[in-house]
């Protein structure tokens, strides 16, 4: 990397992105290197448009050989992306209270089949089969704001034995082929043994994952508070009262997660009111119907001493409808927690998905042009870290303002 640059005076940042900068990439073992993930970091909030190494370096510094130089630190240097994204989970839990973590998917669409971990696979929102990187985020959901903090990348089989692609897309002998459902755990793993605070629920759309059932009995057994949205085919049993201490029976023979939430098992289904950021304009007066019902999941209720094995398992539908078929279905551990706060975080999980089209048009969460696994997790440690730096400080200046 060269070793002088003159940088423009910044327009974005200044002594407290060096500030920031600092906190997140001090680790790094070389001064160019963390110059680098200043002018990265500071041509992330300023350049408008798409974010290409070479727009990025110009919007910045002077420097003719920057551009070769911000590549190679992206896409080359071997600096390690998990203490940055510790310390920018710790750096967003000091400003503001988390109330979930919410994972998100997110799918890179891809012209050429050079890119690590590229596959074609069909796209729910596209409608169509794409060529693509597919990956899961885990975001730190706040009052008004989701921060993404710790990211996979599914890597195909296909990817993942291949030793010249591996060694192409510089893919450590530590990582291989993972399934979603596992590539989720290790975000909840990491988060967990990353934070400085409480544990927050865990929300996440589990919706098209074929192993929905085991990663939830793995959620319970780690001890953590979950609200995922589950497949509608999933196997479920209703599970009726029970005396105090004691355990829930099955009361009903297996059913589909889908059906059970269109009928639930109670004679009223739960009516509460749709309040919050979310809501529309014209629906101060408009009321959810919920059907819920107390279930059973074979699969997911191993018998561990002390585990919670009774879900609550829930549905939306329109006023008077009742929860419709194809509707979103959700599931919880959290069964004595009142439906409003459910689903308050609910619509954590709407913050993310909305958090992802920001990142898309004003981060440059889908204008990576590199082709190796470590340059796509440095440019989306350095991606989160500049939406963080944007909107974490207006956050917690609203924040103060209602605490106070």
């Amino acid at each position: 990397m060269t070793a002088h640059m003159r940088t423009r005076a910044p327009a974005t940042g200044g002594a407290g992105l060096d500030e920031f900068t600092e906190r997140l990439f001090g680790h790094l073992p070389r001064a160019d290197q963390r110059r680098w993930a200043r002018v990265y970091l500071q041509g992330l909030l300023s350049t408008p448009g798409k974010k290409t190494v070479r727009r990025l370096a110009a919007s910045v510094t002077t420097s003719p050989t920057a551009s070769q130089s911000l590549q190679q630190f992206i896409n080359a240097s071997p600096w390690e992306w998990d203490p940055a994204r510790a310390e920018l989970l710790r750096w967003v839990e000091e400003r503001h209270p988390v109330h979930a973590w919410t994972i998100g998917q997110v799918c890179f669409p891809k012209r050429g089949e050079h890119s690590v971990g590229v596959h074609r696979r069909f796209d729910p929102i596209a409608g169509r089969m794409v060529n693509c990187q597919f990956g899961f985020g885990l975001f730190l959901s706040l009052d008004g704001m989701s921060v993404p903090v710790d990211w996979r990348l599914v890597l195909p089989e296909s990817w993942s034995a291949d030793p010249d692609l591996r060694r192409r897309a510089r893919i450590s002998p530590d990582v291989a082929h993972q399934s979603p459902e596992s590539l989720v755990l290790g975000l909840i793993d990491a988060t967990a043994a990353r934070t400085s605070s409480a544990r927050a629920p865990v929300v996440a759309d589990l919706s098209r994952l074929g192993s929905a059932a085991a990663l939830i009995g793995m959620l319970g057994r780690r001890g953590h508070d979950f609200l995922v949205s589950v497949p509608p085919a999933l196997t479920v049993s209703a599970a009726g009262p029970a005396p105090a201490g004691e355990p829930a029976r099955s009361t009903a023979r297996a059913t589909t997660a889908g059906e059970l939430a269109r009928r639930g098992n109670t004679s009223h289904p739960y009516a509460a009111p749709l309040a919050g950021p979310a809501a529309r304009p014209a629906a101060g007066s408009q009321r959810l119907r919920i059907h819920s019902a107390l279930v059973r999941v074979p699969g997911g209720d191993l018998a561990v001493p002390g585990a919670q094995q009774t879900y609550r398992l829930f549905g939306e539908g329109g006023p008077g409808a009742g929860a419709r078929a194809g509707g979103a279905v959700w599931l919880t551990n959290m069964s004595r927690h009142r439906m409003d706060d459910l689903l308050r975080l609910v619509r954590q999980s709407g913050r993310a998905a909305a958090t992802l089209g920001v990142l898309a048009d004003d981060f440059g969460l889908l204008d990576f042009e590199g082709r190796s696994f470590p340059g796509w997790h440095h440019h989306m440690t350095l991606m989160s870290a500049a939406y963080a730096y944007k909107g974490l400080p207006a956050l917690r200046e609203r924040w103060d303002r209602w605490a106070g």
